[in-house]
């Protein structure tokens, strides 16, 4: 799965102009009339740049995917790893062999709780868009105390486009 960018317009007051992959972006930036945009990381609300320059077509080279030939890669790396002899015969039990387990291991912990990258993803956010705002402290207080309920009232006069995003990178259900 692509990581996903947000793009704001901030000329006036932030809002939301196009929202998808970086090729997305990219082409929906380069009909944009507004100049200044900030680009930001669904996945950890840290701004990006895109080289919008040349046209076109040296956008859609630099940032849309050319169709391989043949089967896809499925994206496996070889590495090695280091254990314990035990760790190695616990492994050596395991249905579908090391590699198999450490895989099914790695998937497990990484769907495990997520709220401390979301909650930064959303800080990094608000601090880049609503730092000058107000009750922008305040709903950062919010924020690392887990309280929704304070968040949203606090970012209350905040632009809709920039509330909604940052609550959606903090709770994405």
């Amino acid at each position: 799965m692509s990581e996903t960018f947000s793009a704001f317009a901030v000329s006036s007051f932030p809002r939301i102009v196009a929202r998808g992959t970086r090729a997305e972006i990219a082409h929906a930036l380069l009909a944009q009339a507004d100049p200044q945009v900030l680009i930001f990381s669904d996945e950890t609300g840290r701004e990006t740049d895109l080289d919008l320059s040349g046209g076109a077509e040296a956008v859609a080279a630099r940032y849309d995917e050319a169709p391989r030939r043949g089967r896809p890669r499925l994206g496996v790396t070889a590495r090695e790893v280091t254990l314990l002899p035990r760790h190695w015969d616990w492994l050596a039990t395991q249905r579908g062999g090391a590699s198999a387990t450490l895989r099914r291991l790695v998937e497990a912990a990484s769907k495990g709780d997520d709220a401390p990258r979301r909650r930064d993803a959303c800080y990094r956010f608000c601090s880049a868009l609503a730092g000058n705002l107000p009750g922008f402290e305040e709903a950062m207080r919010a924020l690392y105390a887990g309280d929704p309920a304070a968040f949203r009232a606090h970012a209350a006069r905040w632009p809709e486009d920039l509330r909604a995003h940052a609550l959606s990178l903090w709770s994405p259900e």
